[in-house]
């Protein structure tokens, strides 16, 4: 198994080559935003479960969320918590959807969604090739929702 660069196994932080989601908080990377503030923020995945899929992600490259000082921990939770109930407001879902894995990227991020049944959470129904328009919509949803200019 080869070591990612952008990862230090030894103190869990960033490496020597910053994450994709570094990247995207720099604004290098083009994204869908949603929520920005001093310790975090909130952008559509681009390639979603469900159309509003948001990952909450600190600014500091934190790769295991056990690892986040508790003050992060309960700030990236509760900018989930507030992001879920617009989900539920805006997409007319059942629930919101809660996931925190963390193997495809070694920075902390959870994914909140929109999710009318458990095969919601299933990686292998994962949108494809998402609708640009429909993303746009979304983001712009949440946005508004979340009361972000």
């Amino acid at each position: 198994m080869t070591q990612d660069p952008a990862y230090d196994a030894t103190s869990g932080r960033e490496g020597p080559e910053p994450t994709l989601f570094t990247r995207i908080i720099r604004g290098d990377i083009p994204s869908r935003m949603v929520w920005e503030d001093a310790l975090a923020v909130a952008f559509l995945d681009a390639f979603p479960q469900t159309y509003g899929h948001t990952l909450v992600v600190p600014r500091d490259p934190i790769d295991r969320w056990t690892d986040l000082p508790p003050d992060v921990s309960a700030h990236l939770f509760d900018l989930a918590r507030r992001i879920g109930a617009a989900q539920r407001d805006l997409f007319g879902c059942e629930r919101a959807g809660l996931v925190v894995q963390g193997y495809s990227v070694p920075h902390c991020h959870i994914h909140v969604f929109p999710t009318w049944s458990p095969d919601d959470f299933d990686p292998a129904q994962a949108i494809a090739a998402p609708d640009p328009s429909r993303m746009d919509a979304a983001a712009t949803a949440l946005r508004d929702a979340l009361r972000i200019p």
